[in-house]
């Protein structure tokens, strides 16, 4: 049943790329937005949304939430058709659609081969970071989280490989092993850090405790790397600013626990910044 279910899934978002492909980018991302605002509050994770922005913004009001919400499905459905235009994005629509804050900070890193590990959110068009990092000459592994639907899996591996980033890594263990093997031969790491994992500790995240990745922690205390903060914003439908932050410097005697929670409060604060343009459907808390 599942099979089936997957296949048809395929089917329905293989016909909606075929459109994005011939509307545009523009058209594509904004046609798209409307749908998943429309489509979105129907999905079963709209008692875990709620939840979320409750969490990280207790203060807040029914109106502001809803407001939150239907901006993040707007801009939730924006990042589904945009993956019909990575390429043009990548090409001939990079300088034309993509501001960069900090650009030296990337000429330091690419001078100096020393790898460095690139951390963010799922904020705004998120595939835009490591396309940009690699784009500009570093070389970069990204690590993913491979979809449910297999069918579709292979379309966005093969997307991802081409027009992203050429060196994906699957999350777990082995893809740990595969991350060590490219940092000796001078690859920086680019990885998401806001979803929950088995596999990571307990830290607080908006005054909460929610298991979080160790990745980053642990190749800083291994080979003594910096991290750098990197954040993405959507302005004007389909025009993005990417700023990157100066590196953070830890020591190898830093305990994991306290260069994670300080992550988390970077992420923090970068969510603040645009909460809805973070996924909340995430059930970070649980």
């Amino acid at each position: 049943m599942r099979y089936i279910k997957y296949l048809i899934q395929f089917l329905f978002i293989i016909l909606l790329f075929i459109i994005f492909k011939i509307i545009g980018l523009k058209n594509s991302s904004y046609l798209s937005g409307k749908l998943f605002q429309f489509i979105g509050p129907f999905f079963r994770s709209k008692k875990i949304i709620q939840t979320n922005i409750k969490k990280a913004l207790p203060n807040i009001d029914e109106a502001q939430i809803k407001n939150i919400t239907k901006k993040m499905w707007n801009n939730y459905g924006r990042v589904f058709a945009e993956y019909m235009f990575i390429k043009k994005l990548r090409n001939e629509y990079f300088y034309s659609h993509i501001s960069i804050k900090g650009q030296e900070i990337l000429k330091n890193i690419k001078k100096n081969n020393k790898p460095v590990i690139f951390i963010s959110g799922h904020f705004s068009n998120f595939e835009l970071m490591a396309m940009t990092i690699e784009k500009l000459g570093v070389k970069l592994t990204a690590i993913y989280r491979p979809l449910n639907n297999k069918f579709l899996n292979v379309l966005m591996e093969k997307i991802r490989n081409k027009h992203i980033c050429k060196f994906q890594i699957k999350k777990g263990v082995s893809g740990l092993r595969k991350i060590i093997k490219l940092n000796k031969d001078g690859f920086s790491t680019a990885l998401m850090i806001d979803q929950r994992v088995t596999e990571g500790i307990k830290s607080k995240f908006f005054n909460q405790y929610a298991f979080t990745t160790t990745i980053p922690a642990q190749l800083v205390k291994k080979y003594g790397y910096d991290v750098v903060p990197v954040f993405i914003e959507r302005f004007e439908g389909v025009k993005f600013k990417i700023s990157f932050y100066n590196p953070i410097k830890f020591t190898k005697n830093t305990p994991e626990k306290d260069i994670t929670q300080k992550l988390n409060s970077i992420l923090e604060k970068m969510i603040l910044t645009k909460p809805e343009q973070w996924i909340w459907s995430h059930n970070r808390w649980k």
